[in-house]
């Protein structure tokens, strides 16, 4: 792993680098805390173009903070405060000026339960582009089916895309959800814990989604499930009392781990 300094409010940092992939998201000495607590210290991050980079750790380490901060999610918290520096493509997501509906529109996320809207198929689907201000039909039906065949799910919905998002299966949903996420065309999609509440094949199909996708997209996930970190991401970041413990290749992380405490929580000694 080769490691690169930062200079950041006139301190040189070093920040994890693995390879020579542009970087997409960076995270500099990043702190968050609610209220007086601590929730995030010192995160300094890299996340690459065109990979998974997979979030693990016990519950209550930061994973989901951390995630919903990368598109200020986060600020929704009224007794949030943040330090130090998050960037989005070498700008500062916290910076003055810096609406946060364009970050949401190229840092999009999906959540830990589906929760597609109280519409149809379709209407889930042409929410996000009709709000952009798309009003033609035939660009919205191109938008729709582009972006169903992106979440693998178009064959399944094509004749169904006026009924009602809630009487698809809870599997079904969550595609619909990452077909919804992609219609806006973001640029970095984060998956907070996607599969948790899916069935073995549901998750089975959003794993091997989540493989197609980083070709054109940079995916952010956070798991509980050590074997899907295994599986499906490039790199694994292990957080724990809101630290970053670990960053390196998954297959580094989970074979050889240079923290006895990542070895520990992936052995499942803890957590």
């Amino acid at each position: 792993m080769v490691q690169i300094l930062t200079e950041f409010n006139g301190t040189r940092h070093a920040v994890h680098e693995i390879n020579s992939k542009s970087i997409v998201m960076q995270s500099n000495n990043f702190n968050l805390w609610y209220g007086s607590n601590h929730a995030l210290k010192d995160i300094n991050l890299n996340m690459q173009e065109n990979e998974v980079t997979a979030i693990i750790g016990p519950s209550g380490c930061g994973k989901s903070t951390y995630i919903k901060a990368l598109n200020r999610m986060v600020e929704l918290v009224p007794i949030v405060r943040t330090a130090g520096e998050i960037s989005y493509r070498g700008r500062n997501i916290f910076a003055n000026g810096y609406e946060v509906e364009e970050l949401r529109t190229k840092v999009g996320m999906v959540f830990q339960k589906p929760n597609p809207f109280p519409k149809s198929i379709y209407d889930n689907i042409a929410y996000g582009p009709r709000i952009h201000g798309i009003k033609n039909k035939k660009i919205l039906d191109e938008i729709v089916e582009k972006s169903l065949r992106g979440a693998a799910i178009w064959d399944e919905v094509k004749d169904r895309l006026n009924e009602n998002a809630y009487g698809l299966s809870g599997g079904q949903q969550q595609r619909i959800c990452i077909a919804r996420c992609l219609a806006i065309e973001p640029d970095v999609i984060l998956m907070d814990e996607p599969t948790s509440a899916l069935d073995p094949i549901s998750t089975l199909k959003v794993e091997e989604l989540v493989q197609e996708m980083k070709e054109q997209y940079s995916i952010v996930i956070v798991t509980h499930n050590m074997q899907q970190a295994a599986r499906i991401s490039d790199k694994t970041a292990f957080f724990l009392n809101g630290e970053v413990i670990e960053f390196d290749q998954t297959d580094t992380i989970f074979s050889t781990p240079s923290d006895q405490r990542t070895e520990d929580y992936i052995s499942g000694r803890f957590g």
